[in-house]
């Protein structure tokens, strides 16, 4: 088992990663006390070689690893690869491509939604990942042989995964299916993002423009302030103290001393003066500027039992086709079909989605087809 502590030596290995069909690659990192991942450990293999990357190292340079990403000869293997790609992203400014997400695939394989590695690993190959060292300070130097052994075993396991799953889809002629989840995956804006947008993330739900206005100003700084800091978003300001501080919107120190989500004195530090000032420019924006309040849907009458009429033709066509649910609609998806029937923009109404399922919904919308109960299951019948 091999640990890659030197530029030359990885530069080395990536060489002979460059010449197989494909490479399966995991990382492992820690977060819990940084804004950004802390990238600790990469393991790559292919069916000749399985290495053991320490960026900790001192000197080591990845440069060669990103090159190796970024070869469009070489499939890149990963399962669950958004927070992987998110790092290498990150740290090398490049989206590993050609990508396969075998997690993804499973989904697109029928193995039910975000199946778990070790659950794909036994399913598929009949092996079994030994979960002891799962919660490892991955940062402690040095790491036992226990610890390395599984790490190893995220990628030596990975390659028959992805050769059982690449057979799968190409016998079910889904290789399309892939590709646009693939394709979704590789975006880099959704590894981008802006802290103008942080307020998304938040579940608060504002009743007044202004009180959105101040969300979205404070959501801003301390995103802002996280990343700067390189500390997590809590840290610097917990979420409920948020939402008290956009719905009282305090313009001075002492309507802030009052705020029952901040500790005593916090009106007085260099935090509460950036917070006074956060709120006092969303209150500056004149009245045609502030960010309109979303509406809930007004749904017309009977669109409820549409819904259930739709999740019910989802659960079979998912039964049929062994699809997941979520690649084919969401519960925002029926909704949006059940009111606006073919005119609706929802993926389910465009390339594989539509031949599979949305064909058959608008039918049923439209009374062409019906679902009745006969040999003690659900089925889908013409109207003539």
């Amino acid at each position: 088992m091999e640990t890659i502590v030197t530029t030359e030596a990885l530069a080395a290995a990536c060489a002979k990663f460059a010449e197989a069909p494909f490479v399966t690659v995991d990382t492992e990192f820690i977060r819990e006390t940084t804004f950004w991942p802390e990238l600790c450990l990469v393991q790559i293999a292919c069916d000749e070689l399985a290495v053991l990357v320490d960026p900790l190292a001192p000197g080591l340079d990845l440069k060669s690893f990103f090159a190796l990403m970024t070869d469009e000869r070489v499939v890149k293997v990963f399962h669950a690869a958004r927070q992987d790609v998110e790092i290498i992203y990150k740290l090398g400014g490049i989206i590993p491509k050609p990508l396969f997400d075998t997690q993804v695939a499973a989904m697109v394989c029928g193995f039910g939604e975000s199946v778990a590695y070790d659950q794909l690993v036994a399913r598929t190959t009949n092996g079994r990942i030994d979960k002891t060292s799962r919660f490892t300070d991955w940062r402690r130097r040095p790491l036992s042989d226990d610890q390395l052994t599984y790490a190893l075993a995220d990628v030596t396991y990975l390659r028959d995964v992805y050769r059982v799953l690449q057979k799968r889809i190409a016998a079910e002629g889904r290789e399309r299916w892939l590709d646009e989840e693939m394709a979704a995956l590789a975006d880099p804006s959704i590894y981008d993002l802006h802290p103008e947008d942080a307020w998304k993330r938040l579940k608060m739900r504002a009743r007044k423009p202004i009180e959105l206005a101040v969300l979205k100003e404070i959501a801003a700084w301390r995103e802002q302030e996280a990343r700067n800091r390189n500390v997590p978003r809590g840290r610097i300001l917990k979420d409920d103290a948020l939402y008290e501080i956009a719905q009282q919107q305090p313009r001075d120190e002492a309507a802030m001393a009052r705020l029952r989500a901040l500790p005593k004195g916090f009106e007085r530090s260099a935090t509460g003066v950036a917070i006074l000032a956060a709120v006092a420019r969303a209150h500056a924006l004149p009245k045609s500027a502030l960010p309109p309040i979303p509406k809930q849907p007004n749904y017309p009458e009977g669109t409820a039992a549409a819904v259930e009429f739709l999740k019910v033709l989802l659960k079979i066509v998912v039964d049929e086709e062994g699809v997941a649910a979520k690649l084919i609609a969401s519960t925002d998806d029926l909704e949006k079909l059940a009111v606006d029937g073919a005119k609706a923009e929802v993926p389910a109404l465009e390339g594989w989605r539509r031949k599979l399922f949305g064909e058959r919904a608008l039918d049923l919308l439209d009374g062409r087809a019906a679902l009745c109960f006969r040999d003690r299951k659900v089925a889908v019948i013409s109207v003539s």
